[in-house]
């Protein structure tokens, strides 16, 4: 049966409310986005910024081609890098331990222009990258945030009513050797970078946190609020379930056990 999706009042917030969730399974994450995404249509929360780590996960988004994975199976599991189908724009991305995630829930308002949003995400990393001594640019020909012809932030979002899910992933610390099982992004001549890899240096993932929070916030003319993750919860999620227990509408059920591809 289809879900039925109830729209309340989910105006332009001037507040935007963050909270960092620490590592978080990737299915988790999925389902807590979710539950915020339906408060924020129905008006019940205003704007929100979850940021987090997630565990070794390969993501395929919609455009994403079968030849832009590229690790099977065993390769994967030997790795303990799970695989997962979801509802975002782009192609294939990793995430994992010393890469910042961002999920920004936020209402854009009825008339809202796509690329205006992703360039404001990608300004918000430009100034976040600089702030840890790193030059980073846009790219004409494709979106998110590179340093040379490496990319260090990645960008696939959802928009759906004017709200927004999904967001950024910015290699802080990463382990760049994962990005070998994926064609980043489908794009076959260009590779990836981090922090670390310009500065020889790895700040800790919550405070890089705590600066693209006030960058985003900047951005978007937000005030910045910060909360515990307890109280970013949605109404109706009462716990933070994980993979095990939780439907996930619109990813494919995917375990390390057994993944399912369609």
């Amino acid at each position: 049966m289809k879900e039925e999706i109830v729209v309340g009042d989910p105006r332009p917030s001037s507040v935007l409310t963050a909270a960092w969730l620490g590592r978080v399974e990737y299915p988790a994450a999925w389902s807590w986005q979710r539950e915020l995404f339906l408060s924020r249509l129905e008006g019940d929360v205003d704007d929100t910024l979850m940021l987090l780590e997630h565990p070794p996960t390969y993501t395929l988004g919609r455009r994403a081609a079968e030849q832009d994975l590229v690790y099977d199976r065993s390769q994967r599991l030997a790795r303990g890098i799970s695989l997962y189908e979801v509802d975002r724009g782009g192609r294939a991305t990793y995430h994992g331990p010393g890469q910042l995630v961002g999920y920004p829930i936020l209402a854009l308002g009825e008339r809202y222009d796509v690329m205006s949003y992703l360039r404001k995400l990608e300004e918000a990393l430009i100034c976040t990258a600089a702030d840890f001594g790193v030059e980073a640019t846009r790219d004409p020909d494709n979106t998110g945030v590179w340093v040379g012809p490496n990319k260090i932030g990645a960008i696939g979002v959802k928009i759906t009513r004017g709200i927004t899910m999904h967001g950024f992933a910015l290699n802080v610390a990463t382990d760049l050797t994962m990005f070998e099982g994926i064609v980043p992004c489908g794009i076959q001549d260009r590779w990836v970078t981090s922090i670390e890899a310009e500065t020889g240096k790895a700040p800790a993932i919550k405070e890089v946190a705590g600066v693209a929070a006030n960058h985003l916030a900047t951005t978007f003319g937000r005030s910045l609020v910060w909360t515990h993750p307890d109280a970013l919860r949605a109404r109706g999620l009462s716990a933070l379930a994980g993979p095990e227990d939780t439907p996930l509408r619109g990813i494919a059920d995917t375990s390390l056990e057994e993944e399912t591809l369609t």
